[in-house]
């Protein structure tokens, strides 16, 4: 068994100092291959926690997934429903197991919270349609269920909602403290968590498609650098979202900047002064009673004040090695970097640099994977389909196009090693190989 492992990691997983992202283009990559081994697959199982690794059937399950996060609403228009299925076709043709997606859109445009406990069953139907497009094609879901920022709503609107009833709120981050626009929070997520899919007739709590439950996305609270009012909203929500679901992993949905728990490590790894005052805490938030494993998001080129790529793969490096370090040694579980992605809107910006970032943080990753280490697996910002560009904020690997071709063989690539050590390997096997 040793044998075997050893021969597999070193044939696939082994980065050697003479590969570069210019060998990748000579791979010999079949993509219907993977696309047929892919989805022929097996029933899903639900994805659990097993120490620092993610574990489904008891073999490990290390992610290569993406963000896609407007399905759901472009969901909402029937004849847009084919961009929602090609997306999910042409990300599993090339391997990937996970997605991110928002699960929300509170008041405005095709809301589906139109009001505290007011839902709309269309937009109902377009998320359970994501769901179950998403199962075909066994790629697992990861649902955020509001969002920091004032896009779709989030916690903006949740304020807005609480002074039209008559609240004297000042600041958006009273979504964290008062009671009354809490409980409107709680109320939305019971009705997702206990919805039945109209596709599948299976309710969203049991589906083994759910990866895990996101409570916000990138929640930031500024008027409390002490980061306590953050602090015990997660602490509640997470006690709320498991007394309703218990099977489904739960992450918080952070950036991952150091707080005031870790002051060292704030001051050597947050990419400045301004993120370790922004009310969040990679160690404490994570330490929260129901939060299966830990996230961080990644984006050199807008943190960083300089546009030097060297500098920005350095940072990625150290970014995500102390990450994973503290996923295994202090918290005890898997981490996922949740989003990461160069945008092209940035004047230095070229598909040569974007792949050279993509692949940093793949060699961080595989070199993980090769010791069953924390580092959980990570979430490209984000995949597009042919025909969706009109959605693009700058980040979007468009599959099947032929700027991107490059781009998506190391997708590829990343994938297929994933595959083969999660299909190969079980706890049996002698993890420090």
């Amino acid at each position: 068994m040793s044998f075997l492992l050893a021969t597999i990691l070193t044939s696939l997983l082994t980065i050697t100092t003479s590969s570069s992202i210019y060998d990748i283009g000579t791979v010999d990559i079949h993509y219907s291959s993977i696309q047929r081994d892919h989805q022929r697959g097996y029933e899903l199982e639900m994805v659990k926690t097993k120490g620092n690794q993610f574990v489904v059937g008891g073999k490990p399950f290390y992610v290569n997934g993406f963000n896609t996060y407007w399905l759901m609403i472009l969901a909402v228009d029937p004849s847009m429903r084919v961009k929602v299925t090609d997306t999910f076709r042409q990300a599993s043709a090339i391997g990937l197991t996970v997605c991110r997606t928002w699960a929300f859109n509170d008041g405005g445009w095709r809301a589906l919270q139109k009001a505290p406990f007011v839902y709309d069953e269309n937009v109902f139907q377009a998320l359970d349609f994501v769901v179950s497009e998403a199962k075909k094609n066994n790629i697992r879901l990861i649902l955020s269920l509001t969002n920091s920022l004032e896009g779709y709503g989030g916690k903006a609107q949740y304020v807005k909602w609480g002074n039209s009833a008559g609240l004297n709120l000042t600041s958006d981050d009273d979504f964290y403290t008062n009671p009354i626009v809490k409980g409107y929070y709680k109320a939305y997520v019971k009705a997702v968590l206990n919805r039945v899919n109209t596709f599948t007739n299976i309710t969203y709590k049991e589906d083994p498609t759910i990866f895990a439950w996101e409570l916000i996305n990138e929640p930031r609270c500024l008027t409390d650098p002490s980061g306590n009012k953050l602090q015990s909203w997660i602490e509640e929500m997470a006690f709320h979202v498991k007394s309703i679901d218990p099977k489904h992993l739960l992450e918080v949905g952070l950036e991952g900047f150091y707080g005031n728990s870790t002051p060292d490590r704030r001051l050597q790894f947050n990419p400045d002064s301004f993120s370790g005052q922004v009310g969040t805490d990679f160690i404490r938030n994570h330490q929260a009673m129901g939060i299966d494993f830990a996230t961080t998001h990644l984006y050199p080129d807008a943190w960083l004040s300089n546009s030097v790529l060297e500098d920005h793969l350095e940072f990625t490096k150290s970014w995500m090695q102390s990450h994973i370090d503290d996923a295994e040694n202090v918290l005890g579980m898997p981490v996922v970097f949740a989003e990461f992605g160069m945008s092209a809107k940035d004047e230095n910006f070229t598909v040569s640099s974007r792949n050279q970032f993509i692949d940093m943080v793949y060699k961080t990753i595989l070199n993980s994977t090769r010791r069953g280490g924390g580092g959980g697996g990570c979430l490209l910002w984000q995949i597009f389909p042919k025909g969706t560009d009109f959605m693009d904020d700058g980040y979007a690997v468009v599959l099947k196009n032929k700027t991107s071709k490059s781009t998506e063989k190391i997708l590829s690539l990343q994938s297929k090693r994933l595959k083969t050590f999660n299909s190969k390997c079980s706890w049996r096997c002698n993890w420090t190989c």
